[in-house]
């Protein structure tokens, strides 16, 4: 075994298969640079507030793909379908056919069903109110009823409101309560 080791048709076969490796990973390592344009940066532009028509037209122009996500919550700080979140963010850089992941602001507030608040106390009513987006009107309405501070209806705008209609998030509430006297 060690007089074959030593012998010529070994190391010859033992050269060609050294030599064979290493073309091997060298034209493994120049096909795999050449096929995922190892040198190429595109850099993200920034996308936040623009309308969908300009990030389209921004992105085509650098060869990037977009993709919307579900939207978010409505910011009355953007305009309405313009971008608000973007990923990868904005400055990063990517390779070209690259998606970018985009969130766009809603027209408007997205509608929340009103609770069933009657027989609930002020402060219990407010909290609900507040945990679920609604904020809670400072001008309460005081009716009859042997329950103080109980509420016994809502008004939105000036109308009243039934359990399970929907209404706008960030909405104020005004809540018309008892006076606590008897009738």
């Amino acid at each position: 075994m060690i007089q074959f080791l030593k012998s010529k048709s070994f190391l010859k076969h033992l050269t060609i298969a050294i030599i064979a490796l290493f073309l091997l990973i060298f034209g493994l390592k120049n096909w795999l640079e050449m096929t995922t344009n190892h040198d190429q940066r595109i850099q993200v532009p920034n996308l936040h507030k623009l309308s969908l028509e300009e990030v389209e037209r921004k992105l085509t122009e650098l060869d990037l793909d977009l993709k919307i996500m579900d939207s978010a919550s409505y910011n009355p700080n953007y305009p309405s379908k313009s971008v608000i979140e973007q990923d990868p963010e904005a400055g990063d850089f990517v390779k070209e056919k690259r998606k970018i992941y985009l969130v766009l602001n809603p027209s408007t507030y997205r509608l929340i069903e009103v609770p069933d608040l009657i027989g609930r106390t002020k402060r219990q009513a407010t909290t609900e109110l507040k945990s679920i987006g609604f904020t809670v009107g400072t001008k309460f309405t005081y009716v009859p009823d042997i329950g103080k501070n109980v509420v016994r209806g809502l008004k939105f705008n000036g109308n009243k409101l039934t359990a399970g209609e929907k209404i706008p998030k960030n909405s104020t509430i005004e809540l018309i309560l008892g006076d606590g006297t008897r009738n």
